[in-house]
């Protein structure tokens, strides 16, 4: 005979053995069921046996059914995750590119405009100075008094002295203010060198006294007469201070 008493049972506690009934009466009844399948007591087991069967396999397969839901929802979130920083990197650097672009077109256009703004300007002060030059160089009249008056002003220009008074006084009396006047019968004439136009200045005088910035022809009123008082102010200190022949 043997103890009614499992070895070790009587340290569980209440749950436990019941537990372990509870596991012990579910694998009575489907081994009865297994050997007795058209007996009585099979009928009565099989019914409590399938229920306690289809629980744990229900309870499995929710668990499978949740582990592979999470699964597939966490790969779903880090996908999705993965996807918005790709797009933030891409906006990110699309926005760089087309600030970059832009302030590349605005350093352009900036430029541009600065380069057409200087030849503007430059073209401005060209047009300026050439009016002003214009302007600074008076016309003077095709006569005797235009020719003296511009003759005063390149004579005042090289610091020659002499006055409008003066000079005509004298080209009055050389010339009758012809500025083609040619004296043949003089001395000067006779040695081959006859005194020519207004003040009736001999062609070696005119040579030395020419100033540069004026006409190389003798017959020139406005050279004719500064070459003559720069001649006159080297000898006689003015053209004001001649009355005869010099």
């Amino acid at each position: 005979m043997f103890s009614s008493r499992t070895p070790g049972l009587s340290r569980l506690n209440k749950t436990h053995r019941a537990s372990i009934a509870g596991v012990a009466a579910a694998g009575a009844a489907a081994l009865t069921f297994t050997l007795v399948p058209g007996g009585h007591g099979a009928a009565e087991a099989k019914p409590e046996a399938q229920a306690k069967t289809s629980a744990a396999t229900h309870v499995a397969w929710k668990s499978a059914t949740d582990n592979t839901q999470a699964s597939t929802v966490h790969a779903i979130v880090a996908k999705q995750h993965a996807n918005a920083l790709d797009g933030a990197a891409q906006v990110k650097s699309t926005s760089v590119s087309k600030a970059d672009s832009e302030a590349k077109a605005k350093a352009a256009a900036k430029a541009k405009a600065e380069a057409k703004a200087k030849a503007e300007a430059k073209k401005r002060a060209k047009t300026t100075s050439a009016s002003r030059s214009t302007v600074r160089k008076p016309v003077y009249p095709n006569n005797l008094d235009g020719w003296i008056r511009e003759s005063l002003a390149i004579m005042k220009k090289h610091g020659i002295p002499g006055s409008y008074n003066g000079i005509h006084r004298n080209v009055i009396r050389e010339s009758s203010g012809n500025p083609n006047a040619i004296n043949n019968w003089d001395i000067n004439a006779q040695n081959g060198i006859p005194s020519k136009g207004l003040l009736q200045v001999i062609p070696p005088t005119f040579k030395t006294y020419h100033v540069k910035g004026t006409p190389n022809n003798i017959y020139d009123p406005v050279s004719n007469i500064v070459a003559a008082c720069n001649y006159a102010a080297d000898k006689y200190g003015s053209m004001d201070n001649v009355n005869s022949a010099y």
